[in-house]
């Protein structure tokens, strides 16, 4: 079907009243969660039995947990028939629920489902079950949830919303990211149910895979809240409905994410289940590799899932066993620097390390040793008291001012960072660091404009299913200085694009909420002539939102390349639609050219997803969250003089095509509004973001606002 999707690029607008809103606290179950830092993740099932073989021969296609769709002639039968000859007589989960304790981890999550549809659990609702349909006949879950109580370690349960043996559900496909019949979903709430009443509490509900419509997701949702409401809802339920983001499988983001998060990481990256002919290397290694993880995740803010894969008999694989004891070893020494901390303050992250505070104290983990044994903390003040090994009081640091800056030296005993030793750094009173994109006025300047451009975005994932998660903008905020305090008279600017939405504007700590609409509009001055030149194609499949982009093309040598075989040139007139194939998009390249830098509105349509780039800068990159049949964007274009070139990314889903339009024939029409007079201090921190949205993993989608403050 044919989807609208309009980009206009704008200057700012909009004006509204003022309400001051005190900032939403978290549950005390959600800071629990967050503080936690460190899990078990346990992939075990009736593919644990098979260890990755199939009639005698390795299968090295997908993971080992998906054999069910990877090795040739596993039909449904053949599979039920595995199953009744699992019997895991050596599982002990008082065992298992230990080795996690020692591994320094706080919560163990079971895979109580996986795709292969067989349950972990008695369930009324399918046969296909540990206690039907084997010999062992005992409900592991059952079992794991009370090793758990007895030993006081949380307990959480992974559920695949996909199910290849339910016979309402959609077949076994490559994306495993398949619509959900509403039979299947009733199907899932009904095993939801069964999790979590016969079980105890639940501190996560980590869904996985499938492509629910919105309402399927927040119903799922929904649901667990109502039957507990402290149970963390992770985000692959899709549709930005979870109470946590979940990254990609091992994916260690080098950015700072605004909401709470979670990497899960396997032990090894080619399966999560056992496999009986995967090579393990040195434990030695493998644990600091972990570790290093572990603390990529950790100082950014983020929790770590780490996998184990028992054997069809249920022990664990002694090498995953040794490492996660190794890893334990160091957390007994170091765990300070871990739970219950935050994110690295520091806007850039450290070639020699990774950075976590909690209260006055900065962790510094040394992953490699620093240039000249000294390591420079920039742009911090507060009265420093001592810096000495975690573990160790006695090995103190020497240190020294210059500025902002503080230069350490390391502890003479420190001689490698093969341990990953972590130094303690106290301050006496409360800390600040510099944010990376300080905005300086000085006093010959006569207005400041805060625009997404010029901020430093927070971050989120956002997406309705695995296939279309990306990385979401939550929120711009901005640090200014001016000569002296004063007070102004903002002037908040939008356009078609953002009209109608609502955010809060936060000046140092008083927030308030700003509708845009009723702004005055104004006609954008004509200073100059604009014309197209010719428009460029290039298809891309198995690809995301924000997957198979060609942006990693040299801008030396051209920014993209339009030569070569992928870029086809089309008569943009003529072309209204696109073949589309699923998860596969078309790049628009256009050429524009300028006689003099100046404003342009565009409209572009587009289907479930867009971006929008002019000479290199992203604009726009969102999703189509409703899963409507096509969405429009108007998007500001700011043109320099000459060759200007906008790539437009159309990506598609399902479809079997996509809307091609982009267009300036719309009117150039920005709207303004003035705001209520607020007061600026020498130092001042603003930001903006959406007011109560959908969801916090939703994305800004406010290219074309700006704040314009008039400083006489």
């Amino acid at each position: 079907m044919k989807r609208f999707v309009l980009i206009v690029l704008t200057l700012c607008s909009s004006l509204g009243s003022f309400a001051q809103q005190e900032a939403g606290q978290e549950s005390k179950a959600l800071q629990t969660w967050k503080n936690d830092k460190y899990s078990l993740f346990i992939h075990w099932g009736v593919y644990s039995a098979l260890g990755g073989m199939w009639e005698g021969k390795p299968v090295a296609r997908g993971y080992s947990e998906q054999i069910r769709a990877h090795a040739p002639g596993l039909y449904s039968d053949t599979y039920e028939a595995v199953a009744r000859s699992f019997d895991p007589k050596r599982w002990n989960p008082d065992s298992v629920v230990a080795l996690a304790k020692a591994a320094g981890m706080r919560s163990v999550v079971l895979t109580s489902k996986h795709h292969d549809g067989f349950c972990m659990f008695k369930s009324a609702f399918t046969k296909f079950n540990i206690v039907d349909a084997t010999p062992y006949k005992r409900d592991v879950v059952k079992e794991l949830a009370e090793a758990c109580e007895r030993q006081g370690m949380k307990f959480g349960l992974y559920y695949s919303i996909i199910d290849w043996h339910f016979p309402a559900a959609y077949p076994i496909s490559s994306s495993n990211s398949d619509p959900v019949p509403a039979a299947h979903h009733e199907y899932n709430k009904n095993q939801i149910r069964e999790l979590l009443t016969n079980y105890g509490p639940i501190s996560e509900l980590w869904f996985d895979m499938g492509s629910q419509m919105p309402a399927q997701s927040q119903e799922l949702a929904d649901l667990v809240h109502e039957l507990q409401p402290d149970c963390m809802v992770s985000g692959r339920i899709g549709n930005e409905a979870g109470d946590f983001c979940v990254m990609g499988d091992n994916e260690y983001p080098n950015y700072k994410i605004a909401t709470p998060w979670q990497t899960p990481a396997s032990m090894y990256d080619e399966t999560w289940g056992y496999r009986s002919w995967q090579e393990y290397g040195s434990a030695d290694d493998k644990a600091r590799e972990k570790l290093v993880s572990l603390l990529k995740v950790v100082s950014r803010g983020g929790n770590y899932l780490l996998n184990i894969g028992p054997r069809g008999d249920g022990t664990v694989v002694e090498f995953e066993q040794d490492v996660l004891l190794k890893m334990g070893d160091w957390l007994r020494q170091n765990g300070e620097a871990v739970y219950g901390t935050q994110a690295d303050p520091f806007p850039n992250p450290f070639k020699w390390g990774e950075v976590t505070s909690k209260g006055r104290n900065l962790y510094l983990s040394l992953l490699e040793m620093p240039a000249g044994r000294t390591i420079t903390l920039p742009g911090i003040s507060g009265n420093l008291q001592i810096i000495h090994v975690l573990g160790k009081p006695q090995q103190t640091a020497s240190y020294k001012r210059a500025g902002n800056d503080i230069q350490i030296i390391l502890p003479a005993e420190i001689k490698s960072a093969k341990d990953i030793p972590v130094l303690v750094v106290t301050f006496s009173d409360d800390y600040q660091v510099t944010p990376a994109n300080v905005i300086r006025i000085d006093p010959s300047q006569k207005n400041l404009v805060l625009s997404h451009g010029n901020a430093q975005h927070q971050y989120s994932i956002g997406g309705v299913d695995y296939n279309t998660y990306y990385r979401t903008t939550v929120k711009n905020s901005w640090r200014v200085e001016i000569p002296k305090a004063m007070s102004v008279t903002p002037l908040i600017v939008f356009s078609e694009e953002e009209k109608g939405k609502s955010i809060d504007l936060d000046v140092n700590g008083v927030r308030r909420s700003i509708i845009l609409d009723e702004g005055e509009p104004y006609q954008m001055a004509k200073t100059g002539k604009v014309t197209w030149g010719p428009t460029y194609l290039n298809q891309v499949r198995n690809t995301g939102i924000a997957w198979g982009s060609v942006l990693s093309i040299d801008p030396s040598k051209g920014w993209p390349l339009r030569e070569g075989p992928r870029w086809k040139e089309i008569n943009r007139e003529e072309v209204r639609q696109l073949p589309a194939e699923p998860s596969q998009s078309w790049f628009v390249l256009q050429d524009l050219t300028a006689d003099k830098a100046q404003n342009l509105l565009v409209e572009v349509l587009s289907g479930d997803g867009v971006g929008v780039w002019l000479n290199g800068e992203q604009l726009l990159l969102h999703n189509n969250p409703e899963k409507t049949d096509s969405t429009r964007d108007v998007v500001l274009l700011k043109l320099k003089p000459g060759l200007n070139q906008l790539l437009v990314k159309l990506y598609n889903r399902y479809h079997d095509q996509v809307p091609l339009s982009i267009t300036d024939q719309i009117p150039q029409v920005m709207y303004r509004k003035r705001l209520e007079r607020i007061r600026l201090q020498p130092t001042n921190d603003m930001s903006w973001q959406l007011h109560e949205p959908p969801s916090p993993h939703r994305d800004l989608s406010l290219p074309n606002l700006f704040l314009e403050w008039k400083l006489k």
